[in-house]
C-alpha cells in the first residue's frame, strides 16, 4: 500500500536525474529550482555528486576557460529571458558541454509556439540543442536538453509545495471583469464559475498545464489512479485540466494505486489564511523573520549567537544567515515536524526538549531550568555549543531551529500578533449581532499614523506595538471576507452606508500609507513603489481604491456553494462566537460515515463516463466516486495553507479515520500578507510562475 512517504520521495528521485548530469560541471540554477532544491538536500547535493560550483541564473555569472561543462536548471518555458540569460552566459565562457534542464514539459512547450497538434519526439529541444552548440561555437560540441520536473518541496511529512507556482491564485471578481473586457458582449461570462481554461491568459493557462504535467509525473512515478474533485472556479479549471491531460488519462487505466485528489481554492476560506487566531509556532516564525532572500518559504536565521562576533553592522552581512530547512540530521527534522504541526506552546516545550537532550549528550555544562520557556533560556542553550566546534558542526540544524524560536519569541513586532487576535474575536463577536457597516465602522479608530499625537494620546507604548498598515489591510480582508455573516439590514440603506464609510476608509487608510516612513513589501506590492519618497499621496489612494474592489468581492466566494457557504458560527450567552475553518468542514464530509454527497465537492476525473452515469441516475441508483473511497487522500490548497491548518488537517484525520493517509500538497506556506499580496497584486492573471 502507498504510504505519504512514497511521494516526499519523489522530489529526490527527480533530483537524481540531474545529479547524474552534473560531474565537473557549473551549475547555474534560477531561484525557484534552488528554493526546491533547498527542501530536498541543498547544494551539498550538487556537490557530493561532483559538481565543482553552483551559480544563479543570470546574465552576470559566467565560466574561465578550465571550466568547459555546464548544467542549467530552470523553472521557465525555454523561451524570451531564459533563453537570453542562457545565452549570454555560454558567450561569455569557453563551454564544451552543456545540458539544459526545465521544469516545464515539452507538450506545454508545443503549447507556447502555437502548436496544437501531436508530434512525435521533443523537436522544441532538438532545436534548442543546435542553438546551444551554435553559441558554444562548434557544432561537434555536446548540447542536452531535456524535462525533468524538480517542482516539488518536501518540507514536511504531511506537505509537498510548489515553488514554481507560489505565485499562482484563484480568481477574484477583478479577474472576472478583466476577462470579460475583451470579449462581445454575448459571450460574457456572468460568475468565476462559468470562466473557462481557454478564457483565461495564455501565461496563466501555460502555467496551468504545466502543474498538471507536474502532478501527472508524481503519480506516473507512484503507479496512482486518482479521482479528482474540486472546489472552487479555479481548483475546476485545474482539476479539468489533469483529468484531461493525455498522458493523465493513459496511466488512469493501468496504475494499481487508487486515491482521491481534491483541489481547493484558498479564497474558499481567506478568515482562516490571514487571521491571527492559529496557536502555532511556524505561523510565527514566517510572520516576524525575514525571508530568506529568493525563497517564498524559508527565513533567515541569525547565527551570531554561535560565534564570538561582536553585533556590529559589518558582522550582520558577512555571516550567512541560518534557515527552517534541515534535510541533512534526523533530530531536526524530527523538531521541524512538531513545530510545524503542534500548538505554539507545545512547540515551544519541544525545542527546550531537543535542545536541554543534545546539549546533555554532548555533557555541555546545561542549568536545568523548569516552567515557562523564554528566549533568554532557549539562547543559553544554543550558546553552550560555542566552546565545542564538533558540537556546533554536528547539531547545527536543531541549533538554528532553536534561535528561530527564540529570536521570533523575542522579536518586537509580536506583541501584534496578540493585538489583532484580540481585535478578530471582537469582530467576530460582532458580526453576529450588527449589520456590516456598523461592524466594519470599529475599524476607524485603529486607522491613525503610527507613532503620531492620537496614538501616543491612546497610551502604546512603543511603535512597534501599534497596527501599522499591513495590520489595518489584512483586518479588512479578515472582515470583508466574512461580510455575508453579518446581520442583515435594509439592502438599500446598509449599501448607501458602506460606500459612504469605505470612501471614509479609503481616505484615512491612504493617509496612513503615506506617513510610513519605509514600506513594506506588501505596500510595495500594493503601491508600486519601492521608496516611501516616490509614493504620492494620489497614487495611495488609486491603490487603496483598487484594493477596496476586490475587497467587495471577497464575501461572494463561496455563494456558488449549496451546503459549505459559511465558515462563522455567531456566539450565544455561553459560547463566544468563533471560525469554522473551510477545511475543517470539507473533511468532515470526506470522512462522514454515511458517505454522504456533498453537492460542493465536484467531481472531475469521470469525462464521458461520468456524463453518462448523470444522465442514467435519472431512471436508476447510479454510485458516483466519493472522495473517502479511496485509502490514500490528497488535499490541493489552490494558493497556499497556512501551518495551523495543517495541524487542523492531522488532528481531524486522527479523529475522523485513524490510518488514512493524507498528504497536502499547495503551492506555498502562508504568511498572512502572503495573503494580502497575492489579492491585491497588480498583474494577478499574469503570474510569475513556470512560464
Amino acid at each position: 500500500m502507498l504510504t505519504t512517504e512514497d511521494f516526499t520521495h519523489f522530489p529526490l528521485r527527480m533530483w537524481e536525474k540531474v545529479l547524474s548530469k552534473v560531474k565537473r560541471a557549473v551549475v547555474f540554477m534560477d531561484d525557484k529550482c534552488a528554493e526546491a532544491l533547498h527542501w530536498s538536500g541543498g547544494a551539498a547535493l550538487l556537490l557530493e555528486a561532483g559538481a565543482i560550483n553552483l551559480k544563479g541564473f543570470s546574465s552576470c555569472e559566467a565560466c574561465v576557460v578550465n571550466e568547459p561543462k555546464a548544467v542549467f536548471v530552470v523553472s521557465t518555458l525555454l523561451k524570451g529571458r531564459t533563453v537570453d540569460i542562457i545565452k549570454n552566459i555560454i558567450s561569455l565562457s569557453h563551454f564544451q558541454y552543456c545540458v539544459v534542464f526545465t521544469t516545464v514539459a515539452h507538450s506545454v512547450h508545443l503549447l507556447a509556439n502555437h502548436v496544437t497538434a501531436e508530434i512525435e519526439g521533443t523537436p522544441v529541444f532538438e532545436q534548442f540543442e543546435e542553438k546551444l552548440c551554435e553559441w558554444m561555437g562548434n557544432m561537434n560540441y555536446t548540447a542536452e536538453v531535456m524535462h525533468v520536473p524538480v517542482v516539488f518541496a518536501p518540507v514536511s511529512q504531511q506537505l509537498l509545495l510548489t515553488p514554481m507556482f507560489a505565485h499562482l491564485f484563484p480568481l477574484l471578481s477583478p479577474d472576472l471583469k478583466s476577462i470579460n473586457a475583451k470579449r462581445p458582449e454575448k459571450k460574457k461570462f456572468g460568475s468565476l464559475g462559468d470562466i473557462d481554461m481557454h478564457s483565461l491568459p495564455i501565461e496563466l493557462q501555460l502555467a496551468i498545464k504545466s502543474l498538471a504535467s507536474a502532478l501527472n509525473s508524481l503519480f506516473e512515478a507512484t503507479g496512482t489512479r486518482e479521482e479528482s474533485f474540486a472546489v472552487g472556479p479555479m481548483s475546476r479549471i485545474i482539476a479539468g485540466e489533469l483529468a484531461n491531460h493525455l498522458q493523465a488519462k493513459n496511466r488512469r487505466k493501468t496504475a494499481p494505486n487508487k486515491a482521491s485528489l481534491i483541489f481547493v481554492d484558498r479564497t474558499m476560506d481567506l478568515t482562516g489564511a490571514v487571521g491571527h487566531h492559529g496557536d502555532n509556532l511556524v505561523e510565527k516564525i514566517l510572520t516576524v523573520l525575514e525571508p530568506l532572500p529568493g525563497h517564498v518559504t524559508d527565513v533567515q536565521v541569525d547565527m551570531l549567537e554561535l560565534t564570538s562576533l561582536q553585533r556590529t553592522p559589518l558582522s550582520q552581512t558577512t555571516l550567512p544567515p541560518g534557515c527552517l530547512a534541515q534535510t541533512q540530521s534526523p533530530a531536526a527534522q524530527s523538531l521541524w515536524e512538531a513545530m510545524l504541526t503542534n500548538k505554539h506552546k507545545e512547540g515551544v516545550m519541544e525545542v527546550r526538549r531537543h535542545l536541554v537532550e543534545t546539549a546533555s549528550k554532548e555533557k555541555l555544562p546545561i542549568k536545568m531550568s523548569m516552567g515557562r520557556v523564554t528566549p533568554e533560556q532557549l539562547c543559553s542553550y544554543t550558546q553552550l555549543f560555542r566552546s565545542s566546534w564538533g558540537a556546533l558542526e554536528s547539531h547545527c540544524g536543531v541549533l538554528q531551529l532553536g534561535l528561530a524560536t527564540a529570536q521570533t519569541l523575542r522579536h518586537p513586532s509580536l506583541p501584534r500578533w496578540d493585538a489583532c487576535l484580540a481585535f478578530e474575536r471582537l469582530l467576530l463577536q460582532a458580526l453576529g449581532d450588527s449589520d456590516f457597516p456598523s461592524v466594519l465602522r470599529q475599524l476607524l479608530p485603529l486607522m491613525k499614523p503610527r507613532g503620531g499625537e492620537d496614538s501616543a494620546a491612546l497610551g502604546s507604548r512603543s511603535k512597534e506595538d501599534e497596527c501599522g498598515p499591513d495590520e489595518l489591510i489584512l483586518l479588512l480582508v479578515y472582515l470583508y471576507s466574512l461580510a455575508d455573516e453579518a446581520q442583515s439590514a435594509d439592502h438599500d440603506t446598509e449599501e448607501e452606508e458602506l460606500e459612504k464609510l469605505e470612501r471614509e476608509l479609503i481616505g484615512v487608510l491612504t493617509l496612513v500609507i503615506t506617513q510610513e516612513t519605509k514600506l513594506s513589501p506588501l505596500l510595495q506590492k500594493l503601491t508600486g513603489c519601492a521608496d516611501p519618497k516616490d509614493l504620492t499621496t494620489e497614487r495611495a489612494h488609486s491603490a487603496v481604491e483598487e484594493m477596496f474592489k476586490t475587497l467587495r468581492g471577497l464575501s461572494h466566494t463561496r455563494d456558488h456553494l449549496k451546503k459549505l457557504r459559511s465558515v462563522y458560527t455567531a456566539g450565544n450567552g455561553v459560547h463566544q462566537a468563533t471560525h469554522r475553518p473551510f477545511l475543517r468542514q470539507i473533511l468532515e464530509e470526506v470522512f462522514h460515515p454515511d458517505r454522504l454527497e456533498c453537492p460542493d465537492i465536484e467531481h472531475m476525473s469521470g469525462g464521458l463516463t461520468d456524463l453518462l452515469k448523470t444522465g442514467f441516475s435519472m431512471f436508476m441508483k447510479v454510485s458516483r466516486p466519493h472522495p473517502g473511497d479511496n485509502p490514500m487522500l490528497f488535499l490541493f490548497l489552490v494558493g497556499g495553507v497556512t501551518p495551523s491548518e495543517l495541524r487542523l488537517i492531522k488532528e481531524i484525520v486522527a479523529t475522523h479515520k485513524p490510518g488514512t493517509q493524507v498528504l497536502v500538497l499547495s503551492t506555498r506556506l502562508l504568511r498572512p500578507t502572503d495573503i494580502a499580496e497575492l489579492l491585491f497584486a497588480t498583474q494577478r492573471l499574469l503570474p510569475d510562475v513556470s512560464v
